[in-house]
């Protein structure tokens, strides 16, 4: 394991405003006053290198970059043709393949980092990254499993770096008028939540293909693999349809949760569930006898986890839908009325009243609607982030440690990822046979399989206590030298 530089490198701002007055006692004016006008000094910069430049990797540097502060040193990517449009952004910025030679070649020059990879990933480069001392932009989900959430959030108070989710929602104003209106008291105390997503838009509960494919020339397969099993390259996992298969993402529940749930998690008095189960289809679609669906996530899915209050006695009840599946209309709510938006959204049930918000906990609203017209809203307490999601991060990060400050930081994020990946095992030992059943008939009833059943949790140790078979899923083997040591 490579040792953390982050406490004996100087800080290049820091030092710089040490030395204000010279060893002969000459004051130093500051490069920014002699630069005149729109120059920034060196000083205030911050060095930006991406992990994944094209797609959501390149919305991620453009949306840092508009911060004055920020720099974009390097950037790296497995598939040259990803990158064309930063190449163009920052023609000045290294280009890498592989992050590993990235952050060793500028460990001395790198500030932060962002994480913009499939899912697969995300754990092994964040660490990393904050290993040597980078501050953190980590794209949802924060990680693949669960074991890898809870070693970021343990990293990130180790190496002391500022780090952020991508979960921009996180930030908006939305979510902030939502928990004025909780916390006034206008719905009362929340025992009950449903929340739903039109996820997914990319193909699920297949069979793994078969067949060989030339991998394009511009794509380095074996790193874009990194620590999932080695296979095939074909077309149906990259660049985009990766989600729907379990070695590198999370399937609909895993892309979206983060941002419609986010409500959930930060207004509501809950960690970790106790308990969760769920419903499936299109996974046993076809004959089953002749095909393996087990590596890809089903077409819909129906979850339900249970949480115990933090604030005393009680448990709050939280559904997820996915895959076109939706709640019933709330009572006042309208025929005619919108439910949600286009990607989804969520509504809390409280002993006085219902609310309800979009995707990201946008457009906060009461039901019935009228309520917003006929009562007054709650003042503003809650911080408002106008810079946004990505630049709260670049400013957090020149802040340092202790004194910056993020809507998503991993101390919040790893637990609310462990959280949601809890739905995916759920989804994962719903296929769970019984070897002792092997050879019965699959279509005379659910006795060949095991998993579908509650599942018990223990957060705290992350253990499933009712059904030993589905922890293999908590902490996945990774492939070759891929694991936390040996990056």
């Amino acid at each position: 394991m490579k040792k953390s530089t982050h406490t004996t490198l100087p800080n290049r701002r820091g030092f710089i405003k040490k030395t204000a007055i010279g060893a002969a006692g000459i004051m130093i004016v500051p490069r920014h006053v002699l630069g005149g006008k729109g120059f920034t000094a060196p000083s205030d910069k911050f060095n930006i290198a991406a992990i994944g430049a094209g797609g959501k990797g390149l919305g991620n540097l453009s949306a840092c970059s508009k911060s004055v502060h920020a720099s974009i040193l390097a950037y790296c990517d497995v598939d040259d043709r990803q990158v064309a449009q930063a190449k163009m952004s920052w023609p000045e910025a290294k280009y890498y393949h592989d992050f590993r030679k990235m952050l060793d070649k500028h460990e001395k020059d790198i500030d932060g980092v962002i994480v913009s990879t499939p899912d697969h990933t995300h754990a092994v480069a964040a660490y990393a990254a904050m290993q040597r001392g980078k501050h953190v932009y980590v794209e949802k989900p924060l990680t693949h499993d669960i074991y890898e959430a809870r070693v970021l959030t343990e990293a990130a108070e180790k190496y002391k770096v500022v780090t952020q989710m991508g979960n921009q929602g996180g930030s908006g104003e939305g979510v902030r008028k939502m928990k004025e209106m909780y916390e006034s008291g206008m719905i009362g105390m929340v025992h009950k939540v449903v929340c739903w997503t039109n996820r997914p838009i990319w193909p699920q509960a297949l069979s793994k293909p078969g067949g060989k494919m030339p991998v394009p020339s511009e794509l380095n397969w074996d790193l874009w693999l990194g620590t999932a099993p080695y296979r095939d390259y074909n077309k149906g996992y990259h660049p985009f349809d990766w989600r729907g298969w379990d070695d590198y993402g999370t399937g609909a529940l895993g892309d979206m949760a983060c941002h419609i749930m986010d409500p959930v998690f930060r207004i509501l008095p809950i960690k970790y569930p106790t308990s969760v189960e769920c419903s499936i289809t299109g996974s046993y679609s076809g004959n089953f006898q002749e095909k393996d669906y087990s590596g890809s996530f089903p077409d819909s899915s129906k979850i339900h986890f249970s949480y115990p209050r933090t604030d005393g006695p009680g448990e709050i009840k939280l559904t997820w839908m996915d895959g076109g599946i939706k709640p019933e209309r709330p009572e006042g709510l309208g025929p005619d009325e919108a439910m949600g938006n286009w990607d989804g959204g969520c509504i809390f049930y409280g002993t006085k009243g219902t609310l309800m918000c979009d995707c990201y906990g946008a457009n906060p609203r009461l039901i019935p609607t009228m309520r917003m017209e006929n009562e007054e809203m709650p003042a503003a307490k809650e911080k408002r982030v106008p810079e946004g999601h990505h630049v709260q991060w670049v400013n957090a990060a020149m802040a340092g440690y202790e004194n910056g400050e993020t809507s998503s930081p991993f101390s919040y994020a790893g637990p609310f990822t462990e959280s949601i990946l809890m739905g995916n095992l759920a989804i994962k030992a719903y296929n769970l046979k019984n070897p002792e059943l092997e050879n019965d008939n699959f279509w005379q009833g659910d006795k060949r399989f095991i998993g579908r059943k509650q599942l018990l949790w223990d957060g705290a140790k992350m253990e499933i206590t009712n059904l030993k078979e589905a922890n293999q899923w908590i902490q996945r083997k990774y492939r070759g030298k891929w694991d936390f040591s040996s990056v």
